[in-house]
Parts: C-alpha cells; structure tokens; sequence
C-alpha cells in the first residue's frame, strides 16, 4: 500500500480477528481411535447408567439440593461435610496435574465432555452426510439446498437433539429422582426450574458440541493455557520428529528419497486433515493441541503404505526427539521431582480422605440456645435453660437416641410438654430438631454460667450387630440472680 494513504478498517479487523474456518475431521482408525471409542462407551456408560441405580431403595447417586443430603451409595454427606467436597477436588486437581507432567492432556484427548460429545456427534454426523469430502461437499456452495440435503441436515440434527435431550435429562437426574423426573415429563409436570435446566443443559450439549466444537478447546478452556507451565523435557506429547521428518515433500513411494534429499514426511496433511482442532502438529507444540493421539494413528497408516517406519509423529518427549532416544530410554525419566511430589500428595491426601470416611461419625448433633429465653423460674422450685437440639443421623440405618445433661448436678431434660426425655428414635439418613428444656432445683446451685455438656448415645443396628454412636456437646447453664 502507497504510503501516507491510511489502512482500510476492514483490512485492519481481518488482521485483528480470525474468522473461523470450519472443520471437517477426517475419519481416521488405528490404537488410539479404538482407546478413544472405549474412553468414550465406559464415561457414558457411567454417566448414563448410575441414575438409574438403586441402593437401600434409593437412587444409588443423588445430589439432592432441597433436602441438603448427597447420597453416594452407602454414603450420605450433608452440609457439613463439605470438608470431603473440598478433597475431592483437589484431589482430583492434583491429578491433573499429575497426568500433565507424565503425559500431556490425556484427559482432555480421551475424557473431557467437551472431546467425549464433540466424539459422539461427529459420528453421528459422519453416518448421516460422509466423511470429509462428501461434508464439505454437502455444505458448498455447488450443492443447492433441496430435498436430499434438507434431508441429510434435518435428520443430523434430529439425532443431535435427540442425544442432548437425554444428556441434559440424565445430568438433572443428578439432583432430582430420576424416576420422578421421567413421570414429570411424560405428565407434562415438570416444575419452572427444572424445565429451565433441561432446556439450558440440552441447548449447551447441542451447541458445544455441534457447533462450538475446538472453540471450546481454543478459546474458551483455561486449561489449555496454562499447561505449557506443566510440561517439561521429560512429558509425553504428541510430538513429529523434525530430525526424520525434515525436509518434507511429495514423491512416489517408489521414489528414493535419499537421492531427492527429502525426509519422511510426504507432506500429504492427512495429520492436519484428521484433526478435530485443525492444526497442524508439524508446527510443534501448541496449546490447541488436545493429545487425542489421531495424528498418529492417520501418519502410521501412511507410513505403512510407503514402506516407511512407523512412529514419524508418537508419543514421546522433547529429550528423546533431541537425542535421537527410543521411548525405552524416555521411561527412565518419568519419575522426576515433580511428579514424585505430585505422588506423594495424591497418596497423603487420598490416604487422610478414605481414613476420614473409615472413621466417620454418622451421628450428629448441634446445640443451640433459645435465645429468647435464656433462663427462667418455674413454680419457685427450679430453673429452666430452653435448648434446641438438631441431631442428623448420615447413616443408611435407623437409631435408638439417648439424650443426657451432665456437668452440673442435678439437671433433668424434659420435653416442650414438661415430660422427661429418655429415648427416642431417629430415622435412617434423616434429621431432628427437638426443643428441650434442663431444669434443675432452685436452690441447688450459686447464680452464674455453668459449663454442660449434653450426652448423645445412639444404638444403631447393622446386619444384626449393634454399633454405639457417641456425641458429646458443649454448652451454657444459666441460673440467674
């Protein structure tokens, strides 16, 4: 461009901004399609699946926000457990970043949501329109719209909806009954929230999915932007080998490369063509990059046409391209600092986590004072402290509750109707807040704030065997001037 004459805007926005280009993956076979069909069956297997299970005649796993209970088979946690929340996802933080350090995004190739739909929907529309050619074909403009393509994009979409229905149904089944849920909607009774999550969850399933796909990877994912921090020399990526592949170039597989000073690489962009963000792995590492392993799997099958060593683009580490090392070599590494400290902290924290759980106590109790209330006279003979007792049993099993006052001599419980309280029962995975009144005698004690503490043994019966469950909290007695 003349100088002095000023940049068009619209020159200046196409710099600024990347129109998307869309993608048609290439269908591609070989180990790491079948690993990711299988990531892909056993992920959905569970997702879809446990809803439907049953457990002490429950749902096996239920999130269940309105009564403040997350069942988890034999598991119930409550509020105030949120402490094995808080493990669990660092835990699996810590993962991450383990599997990270040893081996790139394997979670992002094999078991993210965002791969494992992107997965399922480009199978489908793989079946209904073609592979690559026939897609790009289909959606060009030489192809006019008319019935058969109406067809063809009306019966995908169908499909697509038809999978993010189920997948938006199956997540709200997390937090409400999904046997509930499922009447709700062949009774058209779904309640305001639930329709709105069904409708949100669907929409997102189809539009990530379907539409969104490597944007999602790219743009929107943090993950993919800070994994460069977590890598070193020592990682497993999909890598190409420059050293072998370099320089590339066409030729005939009958041709000697030797003799045309050319590499490996034939330079046929099948690895580009198969790959669901589009990039291209000659170029080296980049954070687009997922790690599905697809590249590979479509370099092999070339290689193995010409007659060429397998394994131009593998899993293996930067130190082993440099060093011209075989991934024998390369294992050696894996056990660096790094990923031994990651091991460590995954164990401690795992080992604290099930030892937590082992030594659970089912039974809880919280105390609280009537503040309204704080003491009073009654009859002239003795005093009353007004108490609220919440006790939770997190177990799958009833139990036998014994509840008693001690510090102070004598005190007595007694119920709202002034009746002495001795036992009562609480149901299984359950909670029961019971207004109580301690007396004791007028006289028997000095004014002043005495410290008490109330004595809850439950007896819960397990297969036949009895277990005690023991809780003992802190509190006030006031006997006023």
């Amino acid at each position: 461009m003349p100088r002095g004459k000023p940049i068009p805007i619209e020159v200046i926005e196409q710099s600024l901004y990347e129109v998307r280009r869309k993608i048609y993956p290439r269908s591609v076979t070989g180990l790491f399609a079948r690993w990711r069909i299988i990531l892909v069956l056993v992920t959905q297997l569970l997702f879809y699946g446990l809803p439907w299970l049953s457990w002490n005649d429950r749902q096996a796993v239920l999130f269940d926000l309105i009564q403040r209970k997350f069942y988890i088979f034999s598991l119930v946690l409550w509020p105030q457990d949120v402490i094995y929340l808080t493990l669990l996802l660092i835990l699996s933080a810590l993962a991450l970043f383990l599997f990270t350090a040893v081996a790139g995004r394997l979670f992002c190739g094999y078991a993210c949501p965002q791969t494992v739909y992107t997965e399922i929907f480009m199978w489908i529309e793989r079946k209904v329109e073609g592979d690559r050619f026939a897609r790009i074909r289909l959606d060009g403009e030489e192809w006019p719209w008319g019935l058969r393509k109406w067809r063809l994009k009306l019966t995908k979409h169908f499909l697509w909806l038809l999978i993010a229905f189920w997948t938006g149904f199956t997540f709200i089944g997390y937090f409400t009954p999904i046997e509930t849920l499922a009447q709700s909607i062949l009774h058209g009774a779904l309640g305001p929230w639930q329709l709105f999550w069904l409708c949100f969850y669907s929409f997102a399933t189809w539009g990530n999915a379907g539409f969104m796909r490597e944007q999602v990877c790219k743009y929107m994912c943090p993950y993919a932007r800070f994994q460069s921090v977590m890598v070193d020399k020592d990682t497993f990526l999909v890598t190409y080998d420059k050293v072998r592949g370099e320089p590339r170039g066409s030729r005939h597989r009958t041709d000697d490369q030797h003799a045309l000073d050319l590499g490996d690489c034939v330079d046929c962009s099948i690895c580009v063509q198969v790959c669901p963000t589009g990039i291209d792995i000659r170029d080296g590492l980049q954070y687009m990059c997922i790690g599905c392993g697809a590249c590979i799997d479509a370099c092999n099958q070339v290689m193995e046409k010409i007659n060429y060593p397998k394994g131009l683009i593998r899993y293996t580490t930067e130190r082993a391209i440099e060093g011209q090392e075989l991934n024998q070599n390369a294992l050696k590494h894996i056990f660096r600092p790094r990923v031994l400290f990651y091991i460590a902290l995954i164990t401690v924290l795992s080992s604290l986590f099930l030892i937590s759980l082992m030594i659970r106590n089912p039974l809880r109790v919280d105390v609280m004072r009537d503040r309204g209330a704080l003491a009073r006279e009654v009859d002239g003979v003795r005093i009353e402290n007004i108490y609220r007792i919440q006790i939770m049993n997190a177990s799958e099993h009833p139990m036998l509750v014994e509840l008693r006052a001690l510090g102070l001599e004598p005190l007595t419980i007694l119920d709202s109707k002034g009746k002495e309280i001795t036992q009562f029962t609480v149901d299984a995975a359950s909670n029961q807040l019971i207004p109580v009144k301690v007396s004791t005698d007028l006289d028997a004690n000095k004014p002043g704030n005495y410290p008490i503490y109330f004595n809850i043994a439950a007896e819960e019966i397990i297969k036949n065997q009895s277990i005690e469950r023991v809780r003992n909290e802190k509190s006030t007695f006031i006997i006023p001037r």
